[in-house]
């Protein structure tokens, strides 16, 4: 079995909110597939559909977010899941807004909920879907990340959904490679500026596209 988390925080003042872009995604790839995630079992609302061949196992966490890490634990325990067949969705405050990351494994970086979960199951070589909504400012992280979406944002984090959506069905049809090669959003090229030397011997500056991937 595969199992999908998807991370938020239960109640309808959370629903539309930046740190729940785990269930916004969940409930999309639910439709699509015609899978009803409305059982609770194992602190979580869950429900079963076969893709891809594939029996999967669709999970929001009801626990609130910092204790995400209790219900994923009952459920790998459960089933018997191995850690590459568990994927877990989160929001990232370190990727761009509408931006999608997949990785194979890693830390919890500033995550709450991947927090629980890694101190949970001790052991974080499982993959992630990371969904951008990049802040620069760190002051007032909780209220950041607690608010809903601009006007401006609600277009990318359409797209960021509808990538993630498609990037889960190659993940279990093709497997985590080929998902991470074709929905990784690249990063942007960061300008560095260079010196040139002009004819009288001054030294200007110019902006330059400089690739740092």
């Amino acid at each position: 079995m595969y199992v999908i988390v998807g991370l938020g925080n239960p109640g309808r003042k959370y629903e539309n909110t930046k740190h729940n872009m785990g269930f916004l995604t969940v409930d999309a790839f639910a439709e699509k597939h015609g899978i009803k995630v409305n059982r609770i079992k194992h602190k979580g609302l869950v429900g079963e559909g076969f893709i891809s061949g594939k029996k999967v196992l669709l999970v929001k966490p009801q626990t609130y977010m910092n204790l995400s890490g209790q219900c994923v634990r009952e459920i790998v325990a459960y089933y018997g899941i191995e850690p590459e067949e568990l994927m877990v969705i989160y929001d990232d405050v370190d990727i761009p807004m509408g931006a999608i990351r997949i990785r194979k494994k890693g830390s919890a970086g500033t995550h709450n909920g991947m927090r629980s979960i890694i101190y949970d199951l001790q052991f974080d070589n499982f993959p992630r879907l990371r969904m951008g909504i990049g802040k620069e400012n760190r002051s007032e992280m909780v209220d950041f990340v607690l608010s809903g979406f601009a006007a401006d944002e609600k277009d990318k984090i359409k797209a960021a959904i509808d990538n993630s959506v498609a990037a889960l069905d190659a993940w279990l049809d093709k497997g985590i490679d080929i998902a991470m090669g074709e929905y990784n959003t690249k990063k942007e090229p960061k300008k560095k500026k260079l010196q040139t030397e002009v004819s009288d011997g001054t030294q200007i500056q110019e902006d330059k596209e400089h690739d740092t991937i």
